[in-house]
């Protein structure tokens, strides 16, 4: 059966084909590149300040007097805000002038920058993270979007791999850079969100000269899906706050949990109905429909999980439980971002050459869930160069289905509708990174404290004040006395397997959905009509 889009439907269906052709020309290599340069440039700064925290967190947590709940939530905060908004901005990019919100998103990134900079307490770096965060989902989700609306898919993923390239330097540069400016007495991790405004600002200057995009999209059913966008942010922030607070700040069966999770069902089922039935929604049903996308969403999940999740706590690890400073812990991460830079680069050269992706999908699943299960392995004393081979395992992974997710998705719809398929994907892979996050933190400190309590008791410690709850345990060591500290350390070691296993579970399901998916051939040109039903 052939599914159409909203544009489709209706007694007199209006083709804006011609106007869409007119509105996307073909582009030169020499044309494309200087786009790359700007958006590149943006991307590499979005997600620095994205991952330069992974390794300051220790510093800025012990400074501001931060709990460990509070810990994720410094990280958690970015990415709710990111996941929430980059379905909106995905579907306006297919409204509005791409180059213009692209600016506006860079700009609301910088305002973020400098306040979470200045924040007198955690709660204020808490909201002032969200606010970057609705900065970076715009260029994480419009990135997509322009590339998307400029190159050939059968092209695209020699240029998308320069997007992951990116993503993987940025990933390893930006918690060295926290590291560094945390270790530099006159810096400080202020300077961690600080830095971020002028090399944004130059991001934008270089977007005002080389990025050329058409001042229209060729459509003139504007009306934005307000309604959809309020009640996509609230069913997520819903899920997402109770996932963090449950059992902890409240019970399971409380109350707050019902109304929470009443929230999430109502807005969640407000949100079909009212997609249903606007011109322009923000996620379209008919999108989320076609097999190719379903199937991407479910294998994005796991790849939101090995990009966020193991920044995260292999930073924590590194610190918290090998004592290494903010630094060396960045530079233990570069084999695993190695992975990813080098499978985005050779792989992607590789799918626009043989003009197919399915089989480096499947492949790339394949690692990934392979690197998952070595991780697992991992514990207080597990030798740092058996880490580094395992990170890159799962970098490998992580760098081959990435961007051809995206690339699969995108081949499959009209540049019409290629603002909102990217930030589908984007979305779930957002939004499986954060609730992961989330998941993830919460079994580690579980698993944390059944091991404090078994070591603790073998050194006759009560379990009593912040010892009984590493969820509100400080983690500056200089307040604790060095048997506690030492327990601590090797029971932080002995529980980062636990959540590797979980994203392998994770990861299985992700291999069945690429191996459902159909394999097809990128196309050589745009497709510019108003079908929504491309072979793909």
């Amino acid at each position: 059966m052939t599914i159409k889009s909203p544009a489709q439907t209706g007694p007199n269906p209006v083709d804006h084909s011609a106007e869409l052709a007119a509105a996307y020309p073909e582009y030169s290599h020499k044309q494309i590149m200087r786009i790359l340069s700007g958006l590149l440039l943006a991307m590499f700064v979005a997600n620095v300040a994205g991952t330069v925290v992974a390794n300051a967190l220790p510093t800025i947590t012990a400074t501001l007097g931060s709990t460990q709940q509070q810990y994720t939530w410094i990280v958690t905060a970015t990415l709710l805000a990111s996941t929430a908004s980059t379905p909106i901005w995905g579907k306006l990019s297919d409204l509005f002038n791409k180059k213009n919100l692209f600016l506006i998103g860079l700009g609301v990134f910088i305002v973020g920058s400098l306040l979470a900079g200045a924040s007198p307490s955690t709660i204020y770096l808490i909201a002032f993270r969200a606010v970057q965060g609705l900065g970076l989902g715009a260029m994480m989700s419009l990135t997509q979007s322009i590339i998307g609306s400029v190159i050939p898919p059968l092209q695209r993923g020699r240029y998308m791999a320069y997007t992951g390239a990116v993503i993987a330097v940025a990933t390893v540069v930006g918690p060295l850079v926290g590291g560094f400016l945390v270790d530099v007495s006159w810096l400080g991790w202020r300077w961690c969100f600080w830095s971020a405004a002028p090399i944004a600002l130059a991001a934008g200057v270089v977007l005002q000269f080389q990025l050329k995009m058409p001042k229209t999209s060729g459509r003139t059913d504007t009306k934005v899906d307000w309604l959809g966008a309020a009640l996509v942010c609230v069913s997520v922030c819903s899920l997402l706050i109770w996932i963090s607070f449950a059992g902890h700040s409240f019970a399971y069966g409380s109350w707050t949990s019902a109304a929470l999770l009443g929230g999430f069902t109502i807005a969640t089922g407000l949100f079909i109905w009212v997609e249903s039935k606007a011109v322009n929604p923000i996620i379209p049903l008919w999108l989320m429909r076609k097999p190719t996308t379903a199937l991407a969403v479910v294998a994005s999940i796991a790849v939101g999980i090995g990009m966020f999740g193991a920044s995260v706590f292999l930073g924590q690890y590194y610190q918290v439980a090998r004592g290494y400073s903010p630094t060396a812990a960045g530079l233990m991460m570069i084999p695993m971002m190695l992975g990813v830079l080098l499978s985005s680069v050779f792989i992607g050269r590789w799918v626009s050459s043989v003009g197919v992706w399915k089989p480096f999908v499947v492949a790339g699943s394949a690692v990934l869930l392979v690197g998952f299960i070595l991780m697992s392995t991992v514990r207080f004393e597990t030798p740092l160069w058996l880490i580094a081979i395992y990170g890159l395992i799962a970098g490998l992974g992580v760098g081959m289905t990435m961007q051809n997710l995206v690339l699969a998705v995108q081949n499959s719809v009209s540049v019409h509708d290629v603002g909102a398929a990217s930030a589908v994907v984007t979305f779930f892979r957002s939004l499986g990174g954060t609730i992961g996050i989330q998941v993830l933190g919460s079994v580690f400190a579980t698993h944390v404290r059944g091991l404090l309590q078994t070591r603790l008791s073998e050194l006759r410690v009560p379990l009593t004040g912040e010892v009984a709850n590493p969820q509100s345990m400080s983690l500056d060591f200089a307040k604790l006395p060095k048997p506690v500290a030492d327990a601590v350390r090797s029971s932080y070691g002995d529980s980062v397997g636990q959540l590797f296993l979980i994203a392998a579970a994770v990861s299985v399901v992700s291999l069945a959905a690429v191996i459902f998916m159909k394999g097809t051939r990128l196309a050589a040109k745009l497709n510019t009509s108003e079908s929504a039903d491309n072979k793909g």
